[in-house]
């Protein structure tokens, strides 16, 4: 059974991110196919990029660095839950994403975003630059508006048909993570 981290990509005082990670995870864990676990950013007090040598290398220097790379590592797949910031993803996950190579090859990525847009220009950055390390990105996402998924801009309550857009990102991430399982061998 492959192993599918939920990552939250914000590490913001107040963030919404922590809240729809759960939600997604709550989603997730009824499901028979694939074991789930939330992983926070913070967590892991990554610095902004304090490596000498190129994340390809796999030359980590710190502990810190170490430490994320042997949690992501762990994973056959990931689903990403970003807010879009300024259009585009937070600082804390582009960094987070980063500090490693290797570790996130010939896996697969969901995203599930949040903002007055719904998060989708974060998405479309983070296909971008998931594709330089060899991440194959899922075409179904969720995109949880501030105005109508959120009460008072700040306590989740999504609409029905998101939870069915969770369920389809869900399927192809996992079907995508049993898929890529050869190439990582």
């Amino acid at each position: 059974m492959i192993k599918v981290a939920i990552i939250i990509g914000s590490t913001r005082p107040g963030r919404n991110g922590e809240a729809v990670a759960r939600w997604v995870y709550d989603l997730a864990v009824k499901r028979d196919d694939a074991e789930f676990e939330l992983v926070d950013l913070k967590d892991f007090d990554l610095p902004h990029l304090d490596e000498v040598m190129p994340a390809a290398m796999g030359r980590y220097s710190h502990p810190h660095t170490r430490a994320w790379a042997a949690k992501i590592a762990s994973f056959d797949a990931y689903v990403f839950v970003t807010p879009e910031y300024n259009h585009s993803t937070s600082g804390a996950l582009k960094n987070a994403i980063d500090f490693l190579y290797a570790e996130w090859n010939n896996k697969a990525a969901g995203f599930v975003s949040y903002g007055s847009n719904g998060g989708t220009r974060a998405v479309e950055h983070l296909r971008l630059v998931m594709g330089e390390p060899q991440v194959a990105d899922v075409r179904a996402q969720v995109a949880l508006s501030l105005f109508t998924d959120f009460e008072n801009f700040s306590v989740l309550n999504p609409s029905a048909q998101q939870e069915d857009a969770a369920t389809a990102m869900l399927d192809q991430v996992v079907a995508w993570g049993q898929a890529l399982c050869p190439l990582r061998k």
